[in-house]
């Protein structure tokens, strides 16, 4: 089975498959809980190819002053050639690359969370990248079990590579994110559980993607030769397709996705 997108980099089969049906309707709510407002400086903390600080930068205007930071120089690449107008910047959220005493008034982060190494110390670094009385907002995802669709294609790669732990939804529940922004000094911490219906047209993109996800994330596929990794993953992308089809009509791919979003003030 051929890879769609195929010859492109990971990044831009990101941009150009993911970031509208998926992470751009996240991205618009999450800048609709911080209530934007005009003059507002915006800080997109593990921003990808960037959607949550274009939206911001949208939103505010061209004069707005607008960062994202992260640390895959290929995702910033990508988000330089789409969007020149914001500051993008190469650096681990556990050191934010930040200027002389530089603040932000709102600090967004969006399914980054999760995979930070230390939590404790990124969550430190955005508090201290907030001006007093800013506005946090971040977002994870629910636990994996509770959303049929990603936890049947998980199913489908254990069955070749065994157990995998998908770091995606490692802040399944909304505690562990509330106590972890109070820990680190936030004030009037909020959170909440957000539902909706992703679409894609061509939903094989999708999970040719989130297979490419689930086995990156395999120790067991980590240790194969290359070869017997190629014949691995084009079965697992085959089981899934499969697996996609009842969730899958002549309008395309539709699944429920589930996110937590928590908010405070620094």
């Amino acid at each position: 089975m051929t890879l769609p997108f195929a010859g492109l980099s990971f990044p831009e089969m990101y941009e150009q498959a993911l970031v509208g049906p998926l992470f751009r309707p996240w991205a618009e709510r999450l800048l609709d809980d911080v209530e934007l407002t005009a003059g507002d400086c915006v800080l997109d903390v593990a921003c990808g190819t960037g959607i949550l600080a274009r939206l911001a930068k949208e939103r505010l205007g061209e004069s707005a002053r607008v960062a994202g930071v992260d640390l895959n120089p290929a995702m910033l690449a990508v988000a330089r050639q789409v969007a020149p107008g914001v500051d993008w910047r190469e650096g681990d959220v556990a050191a934010l690359p930040l200027h002389d005493r530089e603040q932000f008034d709102v600090v967004v982060c969006q399914q980054g969370i999760q995979f930070f190494s230390n939590q404790t110390a990124a969550a430190r670094q955005m508090r201290g990248a907030l001006a007093a009385g800013g506005r946090l907002a971040v977002s994870a995802w629910r636990a994996d079990e509770e959303l049929p669709l990603l936890r049947e294609l998980r199913h489908v790669v254990e069955r070749y590579l065994g157990p995998i732990i998908d770091r995606r939804h490692s802040f399944g529940e909304t505690a562990p994110l509330k106590a972890l922004l109070r820990e680190v000094g936030f004030h009037d911490v909020q959170s909440k559980t957000v539902s909706r219906t992703i679409r894609f047209d061509d939903g094989t993109v999708w999970v040719h993607m989130n297979a490419i996800a689930l086995v990156g994330m395999s120790d067991a596929a980590k240790a194969m030769g290359e070869a017997e990794r190629e014949r691995v993953m084009a079965a697992i992308a085959r089981d899934s397709v499969e697996v996609a089809r009842p969730y899958t009509d002549e309008a395309g791919l539709a699944f429920e996705l589930r996110a937590n979003v928590a908010t405070a003030r620094g």
